[in-house]
């Protein structure tokens, strides 16, 4: 089976190197090279079934993500790998969201990239160790900043919500009033950003509370 990919970067130099790493590769067939964006929504709209796009993400016609989502909500069939030097925790996130199905950065090796592509082809999701790393690592220090400004008190409420304990339970087991608990628990609700008790929970889980 012969899939088909399309490669979008504004580095020529970066769409040659793609194409020598897939030339010796039968099943691959690379049907579109552009460094424009817009041209790659143009073509999908006048061609058969595309598997696969490997795209930069900064682009100065329209960045890779913008791209992602255009192509997500049109033709949703198209996989995406992502390719840049970025390694921001932040972008995981993005990309996640817009339903990009891969990233790997620039200076990844050769063998990465076609197990990325072969993976995706394969319907699952690759996202490298780097950026997955840094993502779960800023998510700690979000936490941990978040945990510091607690009190032990505030850390003792949060632990008996996380158990389901009621206001009434949680008053007499610490000694307080009702109005006392519910107090701390609007500032937990505002300290953590958590929208709910479940999201209190959640938060509790991950302090390691219970």
């Amino acid at each position: 089976m012969t899939h088909k990919i399309i490669i979008v970067d504004d580095h020529k130099m970066f769409i040659d190197g793609l194409t020598s790493i897939f030339e010796d590769i039968n099943s691959i067939d690379i049907v579109l090279k552009t460094d424009k964006p817009k041209t790659v929504l143009k073509f999908l709209k006048h061609t058969d079934h595309i598997d696969l796009m490997i795209s930069d993400i900064t682009m100065p016609e329209m960045n890779g993500i913008e791209l992602s989502r255009c192509i997500k909500k049109d033709f949703p069939q198209v996989k995406m790998l992502m390719v840049s030097m970025h390694n921001n925790p932040s972008m995981f996130h993005q990309l996640k969201q817009n339903g990009v199905d891969g990233y790997v950065q620039k200076n990844a090796s050769k063998a990465e990239l076609l197990k990325a592509v072969k993976t995706i082809l394969e319907g699952k999701s690759y996202f490298s160790d780097s950026i997955v790393k840094a993502y779960k690592e800023s998510l700690f220090t979000v936490q941990e900043t978040k945990q510091s400004h607690l009190s032990t008190r505030e850390l003792q409420v949060l632990k008996l919500i996380a158990r389901e304990y009621t206001t009434n339970e949680i008053a007499d087991k610490l000694f307080i009033s009702k109005h006392t608990v519910e107090t701390y628990r609007k500032n937990l609700l505002l300290k953590l950003d958590a929208k709910n008790l479940a999201g209190l929970t959640k938060h509790a889980i991950y302090l390691g509370l219970i």
